[in-house]
């Protein structure tokens, strides 16, 4: 028996049918548990940055590229709190030709690695911290990498807060004042990432500046429905179509334009100035781009897939509704409870046992 309360809070309830006799509430428990693991599991970080690399001897292949490792440094940058499994992935495929490398992290996100400097910061708000691990990041590529060499880069949740470069023009302060206004605003995570790539020195593509055209693989575990590159982690290695117009556009959108800090306004504005083309981001078909592979390691569908494979072979029908669902947490679990409900009751838009 399950219950759960309609919009007048009145008790609504449902009896579980008897599948199979040996199938009780314990063994029922047992199968979610299995199949809850078994979605994490594929999107673990480690294994699923090593899925996507295949090495035999001085070749290796990412994805659909191959790259020769002879005579070839190879070096790696990351942010997010994936960033400790994801770089220990590749030092292991990569042995003694990977060189080295920094990341930043999390706090008590951290771990040891063999040749990769693991820097933390503050998430879900950027800190001073933050400011200074970026900057060691920009620093550790304009040191190191070359147009000869080959650069990774690994992304995952939280790395828009944890790269973080304001423009000279503004501070931190009134940057991460500005991204509040938009979270209480309400603001997509699309729209917050436009603005946030438009205060920035590494976000929308820029941190490639940092790189030499040097080729780059991005290996990105998205915390993005939709797996929108230019969003995960405000894209620092993806071209960005959004402009200063369309952030100020976001900005009065929302209503928060009087409440905005002076600063951001008037930098944002300047943008629009004729004389000021440089300070946009670059754009697709951008030549910084010409050497960039930006492959997705793990995502919202890797895990569903996982967890329906799970589920078929513990004799259930599986049926994935949909990846892509946003909105409201409340309104969500109320609509997954009314499709229980209806196949409970008529067997739609799938039988029992699913």
């Amino acid at each position: 028996m399950f219950v759960v309360r309609n919009s007048n809070n009145n008790s609504v309830s449902a009896q579980f049918p008897n599948y199979n006799d040996d199938m009780n509430s314990k063994k029922l428990r047992s199968s979610i548990k299995h199949i809850y693991e078994s979605a994490l599991q594929s999107v673990e970080p480690e294994l699923a940055v090593k899925r996507f690399l295949q090495r035999k001897n001085d070749l290796l292949k990412v994805g659909t590229e191959t790259y020769d490792l002879r005579k070839r440094r190879v070096f790696l940058v990351g942010m997010g709190k994936a960033g400790v499994p994801m770089a220990r992935a590749v030092e292991k495929v990569l042995g003694s030709n990977f060189e080295s490398g920094m990341i930043v992290v999390k706090y008590r996100f951290g771990g040891k690695l063999k040749k990769t400097k693991v820097l933390e910061a503050d998430h879900p708000e950027p800190d001073q911290a933050g400011v200074e691990s970026t900057q060691c990041i920009v620093n550790f590529l304009q040191k190191n990498v070359t147009s000869e060499d080959l650069l990774f880069v690994v992304i995952s949740g939280g790395g828009s807060a944890l790269l973080t470069a304001p423009v000279s023009e503004i501070s931190l302060e009134e940057k991460r004042a500005t991204t509040r206004l938009l979270i209480k605003s309400g603001a997509t995570i699309q729209e917050i990432n436009a603005v946030r790539k438009h205060l920035s020195r590494v976000k929308g593509g820029k941190l490639l500046e940092y790189a030499k055209n040097t080729q780059t693989i991005s290996l990105l575990l998205s915390d993005v429905v939709g797996d929108d590159l230019t969003s995960i982690a405000s894209g620092p290695t993806s071209p960005d179509p959004t402009t200063f117009e369309q952030s100020l556009r976001i900005l009065r959108k929302h209503k928060i334009e009087n409440q905005t800090p002076r600063t951001v306004l008037q930098y944002l504005r300047s943008g629009l100035e004729v004389k000021s083309p440089t300070k946009e981001t670059p754009k697709p078909g951008d030549p910084l781009f010409q050497k960039v592979q930006n492959v997705i390691v793990g995502n919202n569908i890797i895990a569903l897939k996982a967890a329906a494979e799970k589920a078929r072979a513990l004799g259930f029908s599986p049926l994935i509704l949909s990846s892509s669902i946003v909105g409201n947490t409340l309104e969500t679990a109320q609509f997954h409870v009314s499709i229980a409900k209806e196949i409970l009751l008529s067997g739609y838009p799938i039988t029992p046992p699913c």
